[in-house]
């Protein structure tokens, strides 16, 4: 089937879905492939439960209500693209070794002052989640956020020829997924996609002129910048305050200076922020409607959010984690005034050839910072543990029994590691 004639089913459908445990009546099915699974096989489920059509790949599973086409994934892409042609509507990419996802958020709450904004929600940041995020922009869209995630080289390119994102934002470039790009040098190439996109459709980058990396790639690549400091011909000033535990900051805009609580732990977070509030100033949000943003943002899923659960404090930022990452948290932490502090890391995983080399470097930022009281789960953190005198667990069932038999009271915690790790699953014994 021409994906103009998909199209115009999918515009009478409920929307789509690839999941035949969520799958709603009148959505239409596409039986994507995986690793340990073939889409092809609930096919016949989907439509019993209520889709109106199924999207397949593989004749033998052809039905009255089934749409053969030669790759799902393809052709899921494909009708993505067409509607994003169709909504012509602003569309902001962001990717980023560091900070993607709040950047995202914040950067969402501050637009949605002005605009109906549609963004990427959760992790659907890859192949098949940024089609899904732009085949789910609501009626009456006036704007569509895109986060952009990637492993490997060209992954950033093709993502940025489905979105056409005419507006983009890279928050850093450090050392993560490295074993899919062989080098740092692979991550700033594979990163800067995004800006060479951006100069091929005469785009716009909204970049931090702080970092010198990004600055000297904005002058090598991009012919229309825009900076955190100057999103509009003014400057924009953001600094963080001192503060026990959450951030604040100190912003002055147009001869006047807030101060400005905020829900976010880590000065790290300093970055995501000056990110959104010069994109909303750009695209013309008042500056008291990005202070209130900025300042009403709540963190969730466990990304740089304070917990108080009665027993301890817990600063929950396991949702993922890399050298950068995990260094600016523990500088963070170290800083933090507290009698009694415990720091529980987890793994960074997807390091290849350089894993040990990096969790070695973490484990000598633990002792020289003078942390005492260090939980670590994974292989690698294992492999080091014993000479540095911290207790390891090879896996996080492991810590929750230590957890149970050992329960922490009146600490401050800090909690980080790769989400393979999953020690969310630790948080109800905190």
């Amino acid at each position: 089937m021409e994906t103009e004639k998909l199209y115009s089913l999918f515009l009478d459908s409920e929307g789509i879905t690839t999941d035949t445990r969520s799958v709603k009546k009148g959505e239409i099915f596409f039986a994507l492939w995986g690793e340990k699974y073939n889409g092809n096989e609930f096919a016949a489920e989907a439509l019993e439960k209520g889709a109106s059509w199924a999207v397949i790949d593989d004749p033998e599973y052809e039905s009255d209500r089934t749409i053969l086409v030669d790759d799902c994934l393809t052709e899921l892409q494909k009708l993505a693209l067409w509607h994003r042609k169709q909504l012509a509507v602003p569309v902001l990419a962001i990717t980023g070794t560091n900070g993607k996802t709040t950047t995202k958020e914040l950067t969402a709450a501050v637009l949605s002052k002005k605009f109906r904004v549609h963004y990427t929600k959760g992790n659907l940041n890859n192949h098949i989640g940024v089609p899904l995020t732009i085949l789910s922009a609501p009626e009456g869209t006036e704007m569509m956020i895109i986060e952009m995630g990637a492993n490997h080289a060209g992954e950033i390119r093709a993502l940025t020829r489905i979105a056409c994102p005419g507006y983009g934002i890279i928050t850093n470039i450090g050392t993560a997924h490295i074993e899919g790009f062989g080098s740092f040098e692979g991550v700033v190439r594979a990163k800067c996609e995004l800006y060479e996109y951006l100069r091929e459709i005469n785009g716009v980058a909204i970049y931090d002129d702080d970092n010198p990396l990004l600055t000297e790639k904005i002058y090598k690549l991009i012919n229309r910048a825009i900076p955190y400091s100057d999103p509009t011909g003014t400057d924009l000033v953001v600094e963080a305050l001192d503060s026990d535990l959450n951030l604040s900051l100190k912003v002055s805009y147009q001869n006047k200076t807030w101060e400005v609580p905020t829900d976010l732990f880590g000065n790290y977070n300093l970055f995501n922020i000056k990110a959104a509030m010069a994109t909303g100033l750009f695209f013309g949000v008042d500056i008291d409607d990005v202070i209130d943003a900025i300042g009403s943002y709540r963190p969730g899923n466990n990304r740089s959010q304070v917990r108080e659960t009665g027993r301890n404090t817990v600063i929950c930022d396991s949702y993922n984690a890399n050298p950068v990452s995990m260094r600016m948290a523990l500088n963070a932490f170290k800083r933090l005034e507290a009698d009694f502090k415990t720091v529980i890391l987890g793994d960074m995983l997807e390091l290849g050839d350089k894993s040990r080399e990096e969790h070695e470097k973490i484990i000598g930022y633990l002792t020289t910072a003078g942390f005492s009281n260090v939980l670590l789960v994974g292989e690698e953190f294992g492999k080091l543990s014993a000479d540095a005198g911290f207790r390891s667990f090879a896996a996080t069932a492991l810590l929750k029994d230590y957890l149970e038999k050992n329960p922490l009271t009146g600490h401050f915690i800090l909690v980080k590691g790769s989400r393979g790790i999953a020690l969310e699953k630790i948080y109800e014994l905190l």
